[in-house]
């Protein structure tokens, strides 16, 4: 019975104006990942950013965020 999968990320940080995460895919085994990463490291951006790439370990059948949000110019607000 399968209790987590792998989550591949591609995170660019980019200045001022922030950056951009990207959802990659879900995969069974961390290898099914790894091998996403071997697959996109030649694609324009991703070959520029080779270092954005995370993998996660996101357990199923729980909650993985347990609190209330809010938004990004909320949370800018409070920096300010």
């Amino acid at each position: 019975m399968v209790t987590h999968v792998f989550i591949l990320w591609h995170v660019r940080v980019a200045g001022e104006n922030g950056g951009d995460a990207k959802l990659i895919g879900a995969y069974r085994e961390e290898a099914g990942a790894q091998a996403a990463i071997a697959r996109l490291l030649s694609l324009p951006g991703f070959r520029d950013h080779p270092a954005g790439f995370q993998i996660s370990i996101c357990e199923l059948d729980r909650d993985h965020w347990e609190e209330g949000f809010i938004s990004a110019k909320e949370a800018l607000s409070l920096i300010r």
